[in-house]
């Protein structure tokens, strides 16, 4: 086990905290924040976790620097923490972005850092219930070898797994990443909005559909996105689809039309239906009346 500093006590810095000491990923845990006092977390009231109010060159041994500091802040805090001194030895730098590239560490690169990003696939809402999702979910990790390196023994320490993404791919990996986490969520409350207005009383509305995406999830888990996908779309139903059409109005329309589309789509591409072609021209033919 290594030594670990957190710069910036944050959801995501105390989450990921919080894990490393969890799984028994690290022996110390440093942390430095702005406010003289640490927040009420239990990895400080339970003394597990040293704080320190402003910034400290981190002490001989310490395996990782993680910048968990708002986007804009990188920079700054990478030029102060380079100012500190030389990096430990075999120490590695890295910031918690999932668009930025590696440049902005560039002071601690010439402090002696290899230096990297390391994002986890996985929402912290929460600094508490996160730790306990982050073990079982991916780290995708950018940087140097040296690094790669530090950021997998870590990750595997604390029971996750390493995407390697190369930096000239980082923008497209974080678009797919937002569609995933914050896509469904609107799309969920739109179906909600629609049960809504179909009678179905506003605190109903969303546990009514919990537990049927629930079971979407579930079903993809264990059989994968093209056998999990059932309904009247993946099974070429025309008229069941015009009838949805027309009950909605334009804005509800167009969603459904975007996003059913696509679901023929990935239908017609498993299943070779040729009825599902059919149905891809009545969801772009609504689409360009829409427009």
């Amino acid at each position: 086990m290594s030594s670990v500093m957190i710069v910036g006590p944050g959801k995501m810095g105390l989450a990921l905290g919080h894990a490393l000491l969890q799984e028994e990923a690290v022996r110390e845990l440093t942390v430095c924040g702005r406010r003289p006092e640490p927040p009420a977390h239990p990895i400080f009231t339970q003394g597990m976790a040293r704080y320190v109010f402003g910034l400290e060159a981190p002490s001989a041994g310490t395996r990782a620097v993680f910048l968990a500091v708002p986007e804009g802040a990188v920079p700054e805090v990478a030029h102060a923490l380079g100012a500190q001194g030389p990096a430990p030895e075999g120490a590695a730098a890295f910031h918690l972005s999932g668009w930025m590239g590696t440049g902005v560490l560039e002071p601690l690169h010439a402090a002696g850092y290899a230096v990297g990003a390391f994002h986890p696939l996985q929402v912290v809402a929460h600094p508490v219930t996160a730790a306990q999702r982050l073990p079982g979910s991916y780290i995708a990790v950018t940087g140097s070898p040296a690094a790669f390196s530090v950021a997998r023994n870590l990750a595997d320490a604390m029971g996750a797994r390493t995407l390697e993404v190369p930096e000239t791919w980082k923008t497209k990996y974080h678009a797919a990443t937002v569609m995933a986490a914050d896509m469904i969520p609107a799309l969920l409350d739109a179906a909600c909005r629609i049960l809504e207005r179909a009678g179905v009383p506003h605190e109903d509305a969303l546990p009514a559909l919990l537990p049927l995406v629930s079971g979407v999830l579930a079903n993809i888990s264990e059989s994968g996105i093209e056998r999990a996908l059932a309904g009247p779309i993946p099974d070429a139903d025309l008229e069941t689809i015009s009838l949805h059409l027309r009950a909605l109005d334009d804005d509800d329309r167009r969603l459904y039309a975007t996003i059913g589309r696509e679901v023929a789509r990935l239908s017609a591409s498993e299943h070779g239906n040729t009825s599902l072609h059919a149905l891809i021209e009545r969801f772009d033919a609504e689409l360009g009346a829409l427009t």
